[in-house]
C-alpha cells in the first residue's frame, strides 16, 4: 500500500528546512557568544541598557535553540515555540525595569566608552544574524518571531550607542536608565505582538482541523 497523503514529504520544504537550521545555528552561537560579552561587560560598566541587550541575547539564545527544535514540524508546534519566546522577551522586559529600579537608587554612573565599544561590536553582531535571517522571516510564524528577535536586538544596540553619547555628555546616568527602561517597553510590546500572532495561528489551524477532519 503506498504511503497516505498525510506522510508525503515535499522536497523544497526539506531543502528549506536544513538550510533554517544552518542559519539558526550560527546565530545561535552568536547570540551566546554576545550574550557573555555583553553580561561580564554591563556589569563593569554599570549599565542597566548593556545588562538589558546581554539579557535579549541569552533570550534570543534559548529562543534559537527552541526554533531549532521545531524547525520541520507543524504549524501548532512552531506557534506553541513563539509563544515560549514571547514569554522570554517578557521577561527579558521585567528584568531590564527591575535593573533600571536599583539604579535610580545607586545613582551610579556607567562607563560610557565601554558601552560604546561594546555597542557597536554588539551592532555588527546583531546586523549578521539580521541578515541571514531575513530570507526566512515570511516562511512562517515560528521564523518570523525569530526575525522579530533580531530586529528588537538592532534598535536596542542603537539604543546602547545613543544612552553612551548622552551619558559622556551630560555626566549623568539618566540617559542609561531612559534607555533601558524604554527597551523594557518596546521588549515587552513586540512580546505580547507574538502572542498575539502565535494565537491567530494556532486558532486557524484548529479551524483548518475541524473543518477537514482527515485526509481524503
Amino acid at each position: 500500500m503506498g504511503a497516505s497523503c498525510c506522510e508525503g514529504k515535499n522536497p523544497e520544504l526539506e531543502k528549506m528546512a536544513r538550510d533554517q537550521r544552518k542559519v539558526l545555528w550560527i546565530v545561535l552561537a552568536i547570540n551566546i557568544i554576545m550574550f557573555g560579552v555583553e553580561a561580564i561587560a554591563g556589569i563593569y560598566a554599570d549599565s542597566v541598557a548593556l545588562l538589558g541587550d546581554s539579557l535579549d541575547m541569552l533570550g534570543d539564545a534559548l529562543a534559537y535553540g527552541v526554533t531549532l527544535y521545531v524547525v520541520g514540524l507543524g504549524l501548532i508546534a512552531k506557534a506553541r515555540s513563539a509563544m515560549f519566546k514571547g514569554w522570554i522577551i517578557l521577561f527579558s522586559s521585567v528584568s531590564v525595569i527591575a535593573a533600571a529600579t536599583y539604579r535610580v537608587f545607586t545613582h551610579e554612573l556607567p562607563s560610557y566608552d565601554v558601552m560604546g565599544i561594546i555597542g557597536v561590536v554588539a551592532l555588527i553582531a546583531n546586523l549578521t544574524c539580521l541578515v541571514l535571517l531575513t530570507r526566512f522571516r515570511n516562511t512562517d510564524v515560528n521564523m518570523a518571531s525569530v526575525w522579530l528577535c533580531s530586529r528588537n536586538d538592532i534598535v536596542a544596540n542603537v539604543s546602547v550607542l545613543c544612552a553612551a553619547v548622552l551619558v559622556s555628555f551630560t555626566g549623568s546616568p539618566w540617559p542609561d536608565l531612559a534607555v533601558g527602561g524604554a527597551l523594557a517597553i518596546f521588549f515587552a510590546r513586540s512580546a505580547f505582538h507574538i502572542f498575539s500572532e502565535s494565537r491567530r495561528s494556532l486558532d486557524s489551524e484548529s479551524v483548518g482541523r475541524t473543518k477537514v477532519g482527515s485526509c481524503p
